[in-house]
């Protein structure tokens, strides 16, 4: 594993806690990695991306490891990878081909496959030429023709990109039905509350807490990648529709920024976005920083969304870092609410505070005569009760927050009840 440390990269990233996050991306793949190294980068080498001596000190490095694949923590042109190869004699894979491969391997939704199967093919067209490089590129003669090694990169492009139309034409239609889904549920007055985050920040763990779900949580980068969605019961009973996403990444591949847009379509459209940052690690600024970066490609507004920080992983601090941490989350913009998702704590506390933000219309006043039994169980369901006055005659008034949506639907339905504005 060979992490570049580019001057002019910036001190936010640390090289030793990059190349740990690489290594993990190589664990996910049940890789055996027997060899790290750093290697400062001071002038980008064309041919090879490192100069002429650290390719052949990570030669030997190679040799000595009996290492069957070497995995540059950097994009790497297809002349650089093949190069590489030539040099270390050893499968060569970057930074997007180790994401590109995990991926592949977690995806189980039809979705999730066709995402990753476009983001795949998108980055290996321009690789065909490191297939063919035993062919015969050119032939004797008068030039008029190519040889049969041009001609089979030729028909594999072809092949390739009549490939990637059709996926993205089923992506097309995955991203209607997604559009069509998000109607039914807005039509549905419920609020949508999104969580993002860096990968194995805890955002699975979080969303099994408050929603009582099973989805797979464990201590792994991109634990999850297909999109899960349960029903999030707020403080006095209102619903909410809570997404979990796939977990960004520093230096995420483009090509799966945009395979992934259909379903990273549920946060652009999601009411509350909950950011949840791994609060534990020393590298929490950084990877919100990148998080921010990624939603800012996805066009997802940062200064005009109501997004709340969850700051995650509690249990792992000390009583000095825990106070800290407190005392920063009540200063901090956007708003922070330090949880556990393991223990639990602080979960009640960031129910009452997404059910705050949620609730955008402003108390009003229902009355429901006796027998209206029906519309006081759809206002709990669809509203947040805020109070409640029993008559002796069996009516009942109620101080609860609607959404204008929910209160249209709601004076359709029941008639005979009395709404006034608070």
């Amino acid at each position: 594993m060979i992490h570049p440390d580019r001057e002019g990269r910036g001190p936010s990233r640390d090289a030793e806690a990059r190349l740990e996050e690489a290594v993990g991306l190589a664990q996910a793949l049940d890789l055996d990695v027997r060899e790290t190294l750093i290697a400062p980068l001071r002038k980008l080498t064309p041919a090879t991306l490192f100069g002429r001596g650290k390719v052949d000190e990570i030669a030997d490095l190679v040799r000595m490891a009996e290492a069957d694949v070497a995995v540059v923590d950097d994009a790497l042109t297809p002349v650089q990878q093949r190069n590489l190869e030539k040099a270390w004699d050893c499968k060569v894979i970057d930074r997007t081909g180790l994401i590109l491969e995990i991926f592949a391997r977690r995806a189980r939704t039809r979705e999730g496959r066709l995402q990753v199967e476009l983001a795949r093919l998108t980055y290996e067209r321009s690789r065909l030429v490191r297939t063919w490089t035993h062919l015969e590129r050119q032939r004797g003669g008068f030039g008029v023709m190519g040889g049969p090694g041009e001609t089979q990169i030729e028909t594999d492009r072809r092949l390739i990109s009549e490939k990637i139309t059709k996926l993205k034409k089923e992506l097309q239609e995955v991203r209607r039905t997604r559009t069509l889904q998000r109607s039914a549920r807005k039509r549905v007055p419920y609020p949508t509350v999104a969580l993002v985050g860096y990968t194995n920040a805890g955002k699975s763990t979080l969303f099994n807490r408050v929603t009582q779900a099973e989805v797979l949580a464990e201590n792994l980068l991109f634990a999850t990648l297909d999109p899960t969605i349960r029903t999030l019961r707020l403080p006095d009973g209102r619903p909410a529709i809570l997404s979990d996403t796939v977990g960004f990444i520093s230096d995420l591949p483009h090509e799966l920024v945009e395979a992934f847009r259909a379903t990273l379509e549920e946060v652009r459209e999601a009411d509350v976005i909950l950011h949840v940052r791994d609060i534990a690690s020393e590298e929490s600024d950084a990877q919100a920083a990148d998080v921010r970066e990624v939603l800012d490609r996805l066009g997802v507004d940062m200064d005009e969304r109501r997004i709340l920080e969850v700051w995650n992983k509690a249990d792992l601090l000390d009583a000095d870092a825990r106070a800290a941490a407190e005392g920063d989350a009540r200063r901090a913009h956007p708003p922070a609410i330090l949880v556990s998702a393991v223990t639990g704590e602080g979960c009640d506390e960031l129910l009452r505070t997404v059910a705050g933000l949620v609730d955008e219309a402003p108390p009003i006043d229902v009355y429901a005569p006796a027998g209206e039994g029906a519309a006081i169980a759809w206002l709990y369901r669809h509203g947040r009760v805020l109070e409640r006055n029993d008559g002796k005659d069996g009516s009942v008034r109620l101080a609860v927050s609607l959404t204008p949506q929910a209160l249209g639907q709601f004076e359709q339905l029941f008639p005979h009840a009395e709404v006034r504005g608070n």
